[in-house]
C-alpha cells in the first residue's frame, strides 16, 4: 500500500467522521471499521508493506508474476489482486492565489483528527456531502463556522441539509452564498477570507479553511501493466473477477463490469 498505514480512503480521507451504512453496525468511523477490520484479520497473521508503490507487474512464467515497487522491493506471486480503487486520490484545489503556502496548517482538504479545529474560526467551501457533514461535525467545536457556498442548493443528502438550515435558523452557523476570492494572513497562518456576494466584497476571519470541491483520481502505474482498460477502470468478468490477463484479478472500484453501479 502507498499510504504509510492500513485503512485506504477511510483512514486517510474520513477517520473520524460517522459512518452509517456499514451492515450490522449502526455508526462507526472511519478509523473505528479500520481498527475492527485489522482485529479480525489478525488471525490469518498477513504481512504488510506500506508506504510502497507497485511500479511493475511482469509474467515470468506460465504461473508466476514479479511485482516491483518504485523502491525497489520484489514480490513473485502466483496470483494478483487489485484493490486500487479509483486511483490515487487528490483534492481539487479552489482556484485562489496563493492557496498552496496556508496547505497543511490552516488550509485542509480533509479532516484527521476534529479536536484539532476546536475553538477555531472556521470556513468551509462547499455544497456536497463532505461540507455538509463536516458543517455538522465540526459546529460543537467551533468558536464560529461559516460555510460557503455558490449557490443556495445542496447537491448532499436532504436531510443533511435540513440539518445545516435549522443550525442557521438558530444562529450556530453562518451561509453565505458567494465564493472565497483571497485569503489573508500571516506565513502559513489563515487570518481571514475575502468572500464576494452579491451584496458585495466582504472579510471574513478566519483561522482554518476547508475546501471540499471533491476529488480527482489518478490511475498511477496500473495503466503501465498491460492489462486492458476501459476509461480507466480493469473490466472483469463477474464469475471470477479475473483482467485481460490471467490470475490477475480486480476488485472494488477500481473493476467495472456490466450492470455496475459506480
Amino acid at each position: 500500500d502507498v499510504l504509510d498505514k492500513p485503512g485506504g480512503q477511510c483512514a486517510e480521507l474520513y477517520p473520524e467522521k460517522p459512518i452509517y451504512d456499514i451492515p450490522a453496525i449502526p455508526v462507526i468511523t472511519g478509523q473505528g471499521l479500520t481498527d475492527a477490520l485489522m482485529t479480525q484479520i489478525k488471525p490469518f497473521k498477513p504481512v504488510f508493506h506500506f508506504g510502497e508503490m507497485i511500479a511493475s507487474i511482469a509474467r515470468t512464467s506460465d504461473s508466476l508474476f514479479r511485482c516491483v515497487t518504485a523502491n525497489g522491493l520484489s514480490f513473485d506471486a502466483k496470483v494478483v489482486v487489485i484493490a486500487a480503487g479509483g486511483g490515487s486520490f487528490q483534492p481539487k484545489r479552489p482556484p485562489i492565489k496563493g492557496i498552496e503556502e496556508y496547505e497543511g496548517s490552516s488550509v485542509f482538504y480533509s479532516v484527521r483528527r476534529m479536536e484539532f479545529f476546536r475553538d477555531r474560526r472556521i470556513v468551509i467551501v462547499g455544497g456536497g456531502d463532505s461540507a455538509l457533514d463536516w458543517t455538522l461535525n465540526l459546529q460543537p467545536l467551533a468558536r464560529t463556522l461559516t460555510l460557503l457556498h455558490r449557490r443556495d442548493e445542496f447537491r448532499g443528502a436532504p436531510h443533511s441539509v435540513e440539518r445545516m438550515r435549522a443550525l442557521v435558523a438558530e444562529g450556530k452557523v453562518k451561509l453565505l452564498i458567494g465564493q472565497a476570492t483571497a485569503l489573508h494572513g500571516a506565513g502559513s497562518q489563515l487570518e481571514a477570507v475575502t468572500v464576494k456576494t452579491k451584496e458585495g466584497e466582504q472579510r471574513l476571519p478566519c483561522t482554518a479553511m476547508l475546501p471540499f470541491f471533491g476529488l480527482t483520481m489518478k490511475l498511477g502505474p496500473v495503466a503501465n501493466w498491460g492489462l486492458n482498460l476501459a476509461e480507466n477502470l480493469i473490466p472483469v468478468d463477474t464469475e471470477r473477477f479475473e483482467s485481460s490477463e490471467r490470475r490477475i484479478f480486480a476488485i472494488g472500484d477500481i473493476n467495472t463490469y456490466p450492470g455496475k453501479l459506480k
